[in-house]
C-alpha cells in the first residue's frame, strides 16, 4: 500500500526533518499561560499536517506527530460509509479531496444538506471496501499536487489510532443530522469505537448531537466541544444563529466543556484586513468554565496585514497577548503552532539572543513600508535589525540618496506626476524605458509625493523665491508588492505610499543616532555608467557623505560597502578602510578556489542568493551546495538574500513559514547573516528559547535538503533542469572604473527652460510658464 510505504519512510526519518531532532515532552507547563487550565495551549493538527500532505492521509498524520509538540492532538473529520464504518475524511462529499470522480464517474448523487440540495460523491453511497480504490489528493488548489499520485488510502478511525498511537485524538462530527436521515448513527458508532480507541475530544456544530450522546461515555469519556460556525449561520436544532448562541455561553456549558470558534470570533478584521480590537469572548468563556479552541490557522492563506505575512505573529496574538490565551489552535501546519507555543511565547523583545548572525535589512523594513523611506528604516531599527542598508542612487545634480531602484518608476509614484514625460532609454541599464534618478534633480525627486496640484504650487513658490523645503516633506515612495500580480498579495496597503526617501547623509545620521544598530550597508551599482555617461562619481559621493556625517572617524558603527562589481570595491578599498562586501548576482552551484582568492583581495564578506545554498526546482529544494562552506573556510562571512515572509516566496520544504526557512539556513549550512525585507521575523528567531535546548526539538530542526522530493511519486517528480553554473575567477575580474567624464549641461525633456542653475533646490520659471501654472492652479482649485 503506497500510503503505508511512504509513512514508513517518514517513520524511519529519512526525509524532511533531520533525525538529530527529538521530541521533548514539555508536560504542558503551568506557568504564565492565561488558559482556563493554566497549561499551555493545545496544538491540534487538522487532518494531520494537511498544509503539506493530503488531508487525513497517514503521511499527514505521521508528519504532524514528527514535527509537533509531543502532546499534539490529531484531528479527524469523522464520516460514515454506506456500511457504517467510520473514516477520517475532510468533508461530507468526496470529490474535492480525493479522486473518487475518476474511480466512480457515475457515482454522483444529490442530497439535502441542512435543507440545501447538494450534488456530489457522498461517503454514504460507498462501502468501506469500495473506498479502498479511492485515493486522497490535495483539497486546496494552491497547495502542491506532487503528492496526489502517492496513492494515499482513506483510513478508518481505528487505523489512524493503531498506526499513529496519538497522545490526543479529536473526532469532529460535522453532519450528524445528515447521517441520521440516512439511518446511520454517529452516536452509536462513537460509543462503539471508544471501547477500543481512546478519543479525547468530540466536536460538533449541532446541539442535538450532544443531547444524544450525553451520559453515554462515563466520567472518563471524551471532552465535548461545541463548534461555532459563522455568526449568521443557523444552528439546525435550535434554529438560532450561532451569533445568538454565542451570547448565552451558560447554555453551551450545559452540554459542552469547550467551544471551537473561527478566528474572527476572537480577533475580528475590518474590511481592509486589518485587526480590530479583540472581543471579550475568551475571558467570557473562561468565566463560564468553557475552554476556547480556535480554528482556521494555516500558513498559506491571507492573514491580517498587522502580522506582516508571519504566521508565528498570528499565533502569538491568540495565545500570548498579555490579556488572554486561547486553550488550543486548530492548524493545517502544526509545526508552526508548536514552535509558537514552545519557542516564541513569553519571550521578551530584549531577551538574550540564542544564536549569533547578522540581521541585515533590505531597503529597511520594506515588507511593511515603502523601501528606503524614513518609516522603513525606523521600523527596521525598532524590529531589531543589526544593519540597515542604503542602495545609493544619484540625482542629476549629484545628490546621493537611498532608493531600491535606479528607475524611479519602480519605487515611486513618478508615473502619476508631471515628471512622467522624463522617460528615457538607457540600454546599458535596462532594455525598457525608465525614469532614471540621474534625469531628475534631488528637489524634483523630493516633490514627487505631492499631487499634481502640489507640484505646480511648489514650482510657483520657487519662482517667487520662497523655499519649497516645507513642501518637500516626502517622496512619493511606493511599497514593493512582488506578489501582487500573480498571487494578488498586497503589503500593508494603508501605508503603501507613506514615508519619504532619504538622502545618504540623512540615512547615515539616522543610523548614527540609533543605540542598537551595529552597522550600515551601502550598496553601489552602475558606477561605471554614471561616471562615463552622466559625469557622476558615486564612489566619491558616498565617501564624502561618510566623512561629512562623521563615519570616517567613527568606530562604533561598522560601515560595509556592497557591490556586484569588483571594480567598485577595489576603488573603495584604495580610498578607505571600510569593509567591502561582494555580491554574487548569479545563482551558482559551486565556486572555484581561484575565484575565492580573487574575491579576498578586495572583499571581506560575500552575499549570495538563497538558491545558491538550497537549489530549488518547481518549488522544491533539491539539495544543498557547498558554497557557504567553501567561502567560510576561506574566512569570508556569507550573507544570504532575499528573505521574505510571504509563503509564496518559499519552497514547499519550509512549510510556508518564514521562521522555518530562516532556521534551516542558520542551523543547517550556518550562514552568517540574513538580508531580509522583514527584519522583525529574523530578529525574533534569534531570541527563541528552543535554540537554548541541549537537544534539537523536532519543530526547530532544519529541513533535510531534498528530503521532500523523496516522498513524491516518480511520475510526479519535476523535470530535471540544467545545473547552475560554477562561479570562476573570470566572473570576478573586471577592468578598473573609468574616469569621470564631464557631461555638458543639456535641457531635460519635458522641463521648463532655465536661465541659470537653480540654487538651493529652487526652480526659476519663465513668465509664460508662470502664467500657465497660475491657470492650472486656478483650474484645479475650481474643480475641488
Amino acid at each position: 500500500m503506497r500510503g503505508l510505504r511512504a509513512s514508513s519512510l517518514l517513520l524511519c526519518g529519512v526525509v524532511l526533518i533531520q533525525l538529530l531532532a527529538v521530541q521533548i515532552d514539555a508536560q504542558r507547563p503551568k506557568t504564565q499561560w492565561k488558559t482556563l487550565s493554566g497549561f499551555s495551549p493545545r496544538v491540534i493538527a487538522r487532518g494531520g499536517f494537511s498544509g503539506l500532505f493530503p488531508d487525513s492521509s497517514l503521511d499527514a498524520y505521521n508528519f504532524a506527530m514528527q514535527t509537533s509538540v509531543l502532546d499534539a492532538v490529531l484531528w479527524c473529520d469523522l464520516q460514515l460509509t454506506k456500511d457504517g464504518a467510520g473514516i477520517c475524511f475532510p468533508d461530507l462529499t468526496m470529490s474535492n479531496a480525493s479522486n473518487v470522480e475518476s474511480v466512480y464517474p457515475k457515482g454522483q448523487s444529490t442530497y439535502p444538506v441542512n435543507g440545501v440540495p447538494t450534488p456530489g460523491w457522498f461517503t454514504i453511497d460507498l462501502s468501506l471496501r469500495a473506498l479502498t480504490n479511492v485515493s486522497l489528493i490535495r483539497g486546496i488548489l494552491s497547495r502542491s499536487d506532487k503528492f496526489d499520485g502517492n496513492g494515499y488510502t482513506i483510513s478508518t478511525v481505528q487505523t489512524v489510532n493503531k498506526e499513529m498511537k496519538p497522545q490526543g485524538f479529536w473526532l469532529n462530527v460535522q453532519h450528524d443530522a445528515f447521517y441520521a436521515q440516512h439511518n446511520l448513527s454517529m452516536s452509536n458508532f462513537l460509543v462503539s469505537v471508544t471501547k477500543t480507541v481512546i478519543v479525547d475530544f468530540i466536536s460538533s456544530p449541532e446541539v442535538n448531537f450532544f443531547r444524544k450522546i450525553a451520559g453515554r461515555f462515563g466520567r472518563e469519556g471524551p471532552s465535548f466541544v461545541f463548534r461555532f460556525l459563522e455568526k449568521e449561520q443557523f444552528e439546525p436544532t435550535t434554529n438560532r444563529t450561532y451569533g445568538s448562541i454565542l451570547s448565552n455561553l451558560t447554555f453551551v456549558k450545559t452540554f459542552a466543556s469547550g467551544i471551537l470558534v473561527p478566528k474572527s470570533y476572537v480577533l475580528p478584521l475590518d474590511d481592509k484586513q486589518y485587526l480590530l480590537p479583540s472581543t471579550s469572548l475568551v475571558q467570557d468563556a473562561h468565566k463560564a468554565g468553557l475552554e476556547v479552541f480556535v480554528s482556521g490557522f494555516a500558513n498559506d492563506v491571507d492573514i491580517a496585514h498587522d502580522y506582516s505575512f508571519d504566521p508565528v505573529s498570528e499565533y502569538l496574538s491568540f495565545m500570548d497577548n498579555g490579556n488572554f490565551s486561547v486553550d488550543g489552535v486548530l492548524s493545517d501546519f502544526p509545526i508552526t503552532a508548536s514552535a509558537s507555543v514552545e519557542c516564541f511565547s513569553h519571550v521578551a523583545r530584549n531577551a538574550t539572543k540564542q544564536v549569533d548572525f547578522l540581521v541585515i535589512s533590505k531597503n529597511g523594513a520594506s515588507g511593511d513600508y515603502p523601501g528606503c523611506t524614513n518609516l522603513a528604516y525606523e521600523k527596521a531599527i525598532n524590529d531589531g535589525a543589526d544593519v540597515i542598508d542604503c542602495s545609493v542612487q544619484m540625482s542629476s545634480d549629484g545628490k546621493p540618496f537611498c532608493s531600491s531602484s535606479i528607475d524611479l518608476g519602480n519605487t515611486t509614484m513618478v508615473a502619476q506626476s508631471p515628471l512622467r514625460n522624463r522617460s528615457t532609454s538607457v540600454p546599458e541599464i535596462s532594455s525598457v524605458n525608465g525614469i532614471y534618478t540621474f534625469t531628475l534633480t534631488w528637489p524634483e525627486i523630493q516633490t514627487l509625493t505631492l499631487t499634481s496640484l502640489g507640484y505646480f504650487l511648489s514650482l510657483l513658490l520657487a519662482t517667487l523665491e520662497v523655499t519649497i523645503t516645507i513642501l518637500q516633506t516626502s517622496c512619493a515612495a511606493a511599497i514593493s508588492n512582488p506578489y501582487s500580480r500573480r498571487f494578488n498579495m498586497f503589503r500593508n496597503p494603508n501605508e503603501r505610499n507613506s514615508g519619504k526617501l532619504l538622502s545618504l547623509s540623512e540615512f547615515l545620521n539616522l543610523a548614527k543616532n540609533s543605540t542598537t544598530l551595529s552597522g550600515v550597508l551601502i550598496s553601489v551599482e552602475n558606477a561605471a555608467y554614471l561616471r562615463e555617461k552622466q559625469g557622476l562619481d558615486v564612489v566619491k559621493a558616498v565617501l564624502d557623505a561618510l566623512t561629512e556625517t562623521g563615519y570616517s572617524n567613527r568606530t562604533t558603527t561598522k560601515v560595509m560597502i556592497q557591490s556586484t562589481n569588483s571594480s567598485v570595491l577595489v576603488d573603495f578599498k584604495k580610498q578607505s578602510k571600510y569593509e567591502t562586501v561582494y555580491k554574487v548576482e548569479e545563482t551558482i552551484r559551486d565556486i572555484l578556489d581561484s575565484a575565492i582568492e580573487d574575491i579576498k583581495t578586495f572583499a571581506s564578506a560575500v552575499v549570495i542568493g538563497k538558491s545558491s545554498v538550497f537549489p530549488v526546482v518547481d518549488g522544491f529544494v533539491t539539495g544543498q551546495t557547498n558554497v557557504v562552506e567553501r567561502l567560510q573556510k576561506s574566512q569570508l562571512p556569507v550573507y544570504v538574500e532575499l528573505f521574505q515572509n510571504e509563503f509564496v516566496s518559499q519552497p514547499f520544504d519550509f512549510f510556508s513559514d518564514a521562521t522555518v526557512e530562516i532556521n534551516s539556513y542558520v542551523t543547517g549550512p550556518g550562514i552568517n547573516g540574513t538580508i531580509t525585507e522583514f527584519p522583525f521575523t529574523a530578529a525574533r528567531y534569534r531570541r527563541n528559547r528552543c535554540l537554548a535546548s541541549k537537544e534539537t526539538l523536532s519543530y526547530m530542526a532544519p529541513v533535510q535538503p531534498g528530503g521532500l522530493l523523496e516522498v513524491v511519486s516518480p511520475g510526479s517528480l519535476p523535470p530535471a533542469e540544467a545545473p547552475n553554473p560554477v562561479f570562476t575567477d573570470a566572473d570576478v575580474t573586471e577592468p578598473p572604473l573609468p574616469p569621470v567624464t564631464a557631461k555638458a549641461p543639456t535641457p531635460t525633456p519635458g522641463t521648463p527652460s532655465t536661465t541659470a542653475p537653480a540654487p538651493s533646490g529652487q526652480t526659476q520659471l519663465t513668465l509664460s510658464l508662470l502664467l500657465s501654472v497660475f491657470a492650472m492652479v486656478l483650474a484645479s482649485l475650481l474643480l475641488m
